[in-house]
């Protein structure tokens, strides 16, 4: 999902290196954050590149084209402005990363069994796992496994795709909302929405978590799901009159399902939904691009447990239900 006017102007100032080095700013005290990102795809390559150029330490952890871009840099192709970093502070071993005062996981979902060890060598008393990823229950089951860890979540309405090695391009959007797990020092939370705005990236902090990954459903449980199972893009399946009401049917599903589970969200939220997705460019969601490349879907927690969590409510997700199981099955093919 993605939201219009992301991108404001700023000038880019060298914030320094220095760990937790207290400043005077816009907040009163500032801290000059270090960054760490898990995953540097279309998510962590955005917005890890987009703090890295306004000055902020940001340490990418990397996989297939760690040399690549070690020796060429991160190139962003971006519609707020096209940018490279030649000289990226880039590691192929979590272990050989320094400690870090916020850590962005933007892996998918499905490479979160992963996500303990490569943690650990990034986490002192006092950092804070943003886990940019979406579904229901991710933050429960990372807690549960790193019981003493600081968590926040992290939505993104972006939409962009990972090109080639070391190449980003961001096609639209990259609103950013972030919300406390059981993180102890909000002023945390504070300093890294604003260092967003900093970088031009529209960041919110939010009060309520489960509020934002339940709306954050309203557009991913259709979009991505029935670009699959019908091969096809968002901007298809709302301009034929029978795929838009199937796709605000199922948003009406997870309207309720969410009610019932004590979230508020309002059905008029669906139209919105439906009106936004109308603006964007003709897109193919993630789970469609993984499941055209032969990648796993996070079918688990956009799908799976949203059905579980409503079912314990006492709310039948039919609809959900049975796109889960038609995902489930062209996994398997």
């Amino acid at each position: 999902m993605c939201y219009k006017n992301v991108f404001s102007t700023h000038t880019f100032e060298n914030a320094g290196k220095s760990f937790y080095k207290w400043n005077v700013s816009y907040f009163g005290m500032a801290m000059q954050i270090r960054y760490g990102v898990i995953g540097t795809g279309a998510l962590g390559g955005f917005y890890g590149g987009t703090l890295a150029r306004a000055g902020r330490e940001v340490h990418f952890l990397l996989r297939g084209d760690y040399e690549y871009v070690r020796k060429n840099g991160l190139k962003i192709d971006s519609v707020g402005g096209d940018f490279l970093l030649p000289v990226v502070n880039a590691y192929d071993d979590a272990s050989a990363m320094p400690q870090c005062d916020v850590i962005l996981v933007c892996l998918k979902t499905t490479e979160n069994g992963r996500l303990p060890d490569l943690l650990r060598p990034l986490l002192r008393p006092g950092s804070v796992t943003l886990l940019l990823q979406n579904g229901l229950g991710i933050e429960d089951d990372l807690a549960a496994r790193l019981p003493e860890t600081e968590i926040a979540g992290g939505l993104a309405f972006i939409c962009s795709q990972k090109k080639g090695p070391g190449h980003i391009r961001h096609l639209d959007y990259g609103k950013l909302d972030i919300s406390s797990y059981n993180v102890k020092n909000i002023v945390v939370l504070n300093q890294v929405v604003n260092d967003f705005h900093a970088a031009g990236i529209s960041a919110e902090l939010l009060d309520d978590l489960q509020f934002a990954r339940w709306r954050k459903l309203v557009w991913n449980v259709p979009f991505n799901g029935l670009t699959v199972v019908m091969n096809t893009t968002t901007d298809r399946l709302i301009a034929h009159d029978s795929t838009r009401r199937l796709v605000r049917d199922i948003m009406l599903e997870v309207i309720h399902g969410a009610n019932r589970c004590g979230v508020g969200l309002k059905e008029s939220l669906a139209q919105k939904m439906i009106d936004l997705t109308s603006e964007m460019i003709p897109y193919a969601p993630s789970m469609k691009l993984d499941y055209d490349n032969r990648r796993p879907m996070e079918i688990e927690y956009i799908y799976s447990r949203p059905v579980e969590t409503a079912a314990r409510a006492g709310f039948n997700m039919q609809r959900i239900a049975m796109l889960e199981s038609q995902l489930r099955f062209a996994a398997q093919e």
